[in-house]
């Protein structure tokens, strides 16, 4: 049960994260950043929920990791192909500004 919240947790984590990447030019510091600032908190989630470091938890985190970050890309983009603007980075001000 644990590695199921955690895998969502990780997940919704990186949604605003991949939001934020999209809208940054690939490889600068703030994409960087995107893709990083998460690790930490997905590092503390795996030790505060005991799941540790199991070899089988690995694909499932990673996946639900990079997952989040493109699900929060498509997003963007799909925000952007429907005109919603002015677009920022930051996802959640974006909905609430729009809706």
């Amino acid at each position: 049960m644990n590695l199921i919240l955690v895998t969502i947790f990780v997940f919704l984590l990186n949604l605003p994260f991949g939001y934020w990447r999209a809208n940054v030019k690939k490889y600068s510091f703030q994409w960087v950043l995107a893709v990083h600032i998460p690790v930490p908190f997905v590092i503390a989630a795996r030790i505060f929920s005991n799941i540790g470091f199991e070899l089988y938890t690995y694909p499932i985190l990673i996946g639900a990791f990079f997952l989040g970050q493109f699900l929060g890309k498509y997003l963007y983009d799909k925000r952007k192909n429907l005109g919603h603007s002015p677009l920022t980075s930051c996802l959640v001000m974006d909905l609430v500004r729009n809706n």
